[in-house]
């Protein structure tokens, strides 16, 4: 089955591009924003240290911030999913571009949370994160800790790829009781093997197509990839689709709609597919009581 479809998420894309009052903070890989498939008024630089657009396009943190960036932000009928091409994103980079790097380069603790905070200063309703964070120190660890809540206050939610080292456990990240951890399957809806799971992520989470995933290369070509990153990007788009449908419903309101469509209790380390279409009809009857 197609990655759109295996969520449900084609019939939400029908309804709504979403909407340019919300806001999207995309905390990755600064991005090729002249990008044929992404130019246009929907798309803003939050500059911090280094500007959003790529110097080197060739770099591992260019091409993964824009292949986020095509899940969400590129044109209809680009070869990428392009689930909320009108809501707009706020691209924050916080992986600096290097040459001959394999993987995606790493952050700190601390240069994520500022970058949180200038996401949600500049008006992000929904932050998606990934990538790999350093070690932390209790320092960066405490700043960390501060910006989710912070996030939490404000009622800006966070998606987080769970990460890809076939790990059980979890991170300062996946175990914030606002942050939904999302975890990548196949097309078939099973997770696949290098995706961290554990009991925070299995219980909060959500599961979302992450193998040979096709979004926006650099130089116009598309890429096809994968990996917790990839499967991130469905579930921030889903919750931007339903907040530009519903858009007086809180935060709260929204992320409930999303995490909890499967009613089941959850007891495992696994955590539930994403439904988007459900989720729809969940915020819809909450609407209408």
């Amino acid at each position: 089955m197609d990655p759109l479809g295996l969520v449900n998420l084609s019939k939400l894309m029908n309804l709504t591009r979403g909407t340019p009052e919300i806001s999207i903070g995309l905390i990755d890989g600064p991005v090729v924003v002249s990008h044929p498939d992404l130019v246009g008024e929907s798309i803003r630089e939050i500059h911090g240290k280094d500007s959003g657009a790529c110097a080197i396009a060739s770099s591992t943190a260019c091409m993964h911030g824009t292949f986020v960036a095509g899940i969400l932000s590129a044109r209809r009928g680009s070869g990428a999913p392009a689930i909320c091409p009108d809501c707009t994103l706020l691209v924050r980079p916080i992986y600096a571009e290097a040459t001959h790097v394999e993987s995606l380069p790493i952050a700190t603790s601390q240069e994520l949370a500022a970058a949180l905070i200038e996401c949600i200063g500049s008006g992000a309703g929904i932050i998606n994160l990934s990538g790999a964070l350093a070690h932390p120190s209790s320092k960066g660890e405490h700043d960390l800790e501060e910006a989710l809540d912070h996030a939490a206050r404000r009622g800006v939610i966070l998606v987080a790829a769970a990460g890809n080292q076939g790990a059980v456990g979890g991170s300062a990240i996946t175990r914030h009781p606002w942050v939904i951890p999302v975890i990548a399957c196949d097309a078939g809806g099973r997770p696949i093997n290098n995706s961290n799971l554990g009991s925070s992520i299995g219980r909060r989470g959500l599961s979302a197509p992450g193998r040979n995933i096709t979004s926006l290369g650099v130089e116009g070509k598309l890429r096809t990839s994968g990996g917790t990153s990839a499967a991130a990007p469905y579930v921030t788009g889903s919750i931007a689709l339903l907040w530009s449908l519903f858009p007086n419903a809180s935060a709260a309101e929204v992320k409930l709609a999303v995490t909890q469509a499967h009613t089941a209790r959850r007891n495992t380390i696994v955590p539930p597919l994403l439904d988007a279409w459900k989720s729809y009809q969940v915020m819809k009857a909450s609407a209408e009581s």
